[in-house]
């Protein structure tokens, strides 16, 4: 749901800026409005929140300690609205939830489009997930209960049932007379979907086309008959590479059967294309779910993993820096540019690793185009390869006076960074085929060979070449 931003807002008697120049909320406010909850004076709360925008008192929310929002939101009473609730974080909203009485949910859960309410309903205990729906209208109740049974994160979850679909028998003057004699009908829609008798959608029309319309004109004269059909069990991810891929505004949903259920507007994909890109960035990092407002016990136990995977590669590269021991020892020059190797060929990797995974992310990187990505990306380290091989080079022969060194150095970098770009290619489009997600583990195993191998590679040409022994 959107709406327009609100202009900044001052507190009349004492002329306290709300919002910053940042469009954010002062600290002073907030400190303001948190006082008056703990002072227990409602009136206070309710004035100074009244003039803010949805999005600010979500903000709002958000600013405020966990143990404190809760009696927060029970003190804005009314204000506490559907939209607002909408707009609150998950991890922030499940603190609201669980402070209101199972009635308010529901009257606010009734209030919102039918993907919004799964939204907030769907991630509750099941204890309070059933509380809320025991006090939501019989209608709605079956609405949202229909799509919690679609699959996580399907085209059933985040579809919105409310839609104008009318016969393809009707004429531009039946269906305009229609859509103003129906008040139950939605009132926010960019398309019309004619159906066929089964409810099958056999074409759409915008609404630009029925008012510059004849109305005596049958509306499958007029209608487009090639649409986008989105399956319900499709991921989202998938639906909005349709959305991006065939530039549309909404598109019709569709169940086995081929019977129209449901719609998707672009207003749901700009959320689901933010939160896929913010999935991927967190997992190749490693830091969970990445929200500051997450559970400590929650972000320790998604991070301390990814880092312990990371503490058994490093003992890997360990284990083959102590097996060459002897000639570090022989030539400390050796100890001092080794880490210069393994990390060149880590940030060389993890550069081939995000631009992979954004081109799986995106169906640019497909099966029919897999062999010449990898050879790009080889060919594209092997000129960075050599750019860096050769300023390391001439920086250590300069450095250390030894030019046999320098061409050791120069050669181990140009060998780990092609490495690094044959792996960091290679290892997410095989978690791909495996149907793995190639986010969340591909940097490990790019971090341990580039590590591993740039070390291996340098300290073995130190003594093939006869630099150490």
């Amino acid at each position: 749901m959107t709406s327009e931003p609100a202009d900044p807002v001052t507190i009349d008697d004492d002329v306290m800026e709300t919002l910053d120049e940042d469009n954010i909320l002062t600290r002073d406010f907030v400190a303001r409005v948190l006082d008056a909850v703990q002072d227990g004076n409602v009136d206070e709360v309710k004035r100074l929140v009244e003039p803010l925008h949805e999005a600010d008192i979500a903000d709002l929310l958000e600013q405020t300690s966990s143990e404190r929002r809760g009696p927060l939101a029970v003190a804005m009473g009314d204000l506490m609205s559907a939209e607002v609730l909408a707009e609150i974080n998950d991890w922030v909203r499940d603190d609201i939830i669980e402070a209101l009485p199972a009635a308010q949910v529901a009257d606010l859960a009734g209030q919102l489009d039918t993907d919004d309410a799964v939204a907030i309903i769907e991630d509750m205990e099941e204890e309070d997930q059933q509380a809320v729906l025991a006090e939501l209208d019989p209608e709605d109740r079956a609405v949202i209960e229909d799509a919690l049974s679609y699959p996580d994160e399907s085209a059933g979850r985040i579809m919105q049932r409310e839609l104008v679909a009318v016969p393809e028998h009707m004429t531009v003057g039946q269906l305009i007379d229609y859509l103003r004699d129906h008040q139950d009908l939605t009132t926010e829609f960019w398309e019309v979907f004619v159906v066929d008798p089964q409810h099958r959608p056999v074409g759409t029309c915008k609404l630009s086309w029925i008012m510059r319309s004849q109305r005596t004109v049958p509306v499958s004269d007029i209608m487009a008959h090639e649409q986008t059909l989105i399956p319900v069990d499709m991921d989202q991810e998938e639906v909005a590479l349709r959305f991006q891929k065939y530039a549309l505004i909404s598109a019709a949903v569709v169940d086995d059967g081929g019977r129209l259920v449901g719609v998707i507007t672009a207003d749901d994909i700009v959320h689901i294309i933010q939160e896929e890109a913010d999935e991927d960035f967190l997992q190749l990092s490693g830091a969970g779910e990445g929200d500051i407002n997450e559970p400590i016990a929650d972000s320790y136990k998604a991070r301390v993993r990814w880092l312990i995977a990371n503490l058994g590669t490093a003992m890997v590269a360990s284990f083959i820096i102590a097996q060459f021991g002897a000639a570090i020892e022989t030539m400390v020059a050796l100890a001092i540019l080794m880490p210069i190797v393994a990390s060149i060929g880590g940030n060389a990797g993890t550069q081939t690793l995000a631009v992979t995974v954004r081109a799986l992310a995106t169906n640019q990187l497909t099966q029919s185009n897999t062999m010449r990505s990898i050879v790009r990306e080889i060919r594209v380290a092997l000129l960075i390869g050599a750019t860096i091989a050769i300023i390391a080079g001439l920086g250590a022969g300069f450095i250390f006076s030894n030019w046999l060194l320098a061409g050791v150095i120069a050669t181990a970098i140009l060998c780990n960074i092609a490495l690094a770009g044959l792996s960091g290619v290679a290892i997410p489009v095989l978690l791909d085929r495996l149907d793995q997600d190639p986010a969340v583990s591909s940097s490990i195993f790019v971090t341990m060979i580039t590590d591993s191998m740039g070390f291996l590679i340098f300290l073995g040409l130190a003594v093939f070449s006869g630099l150490a022994g």
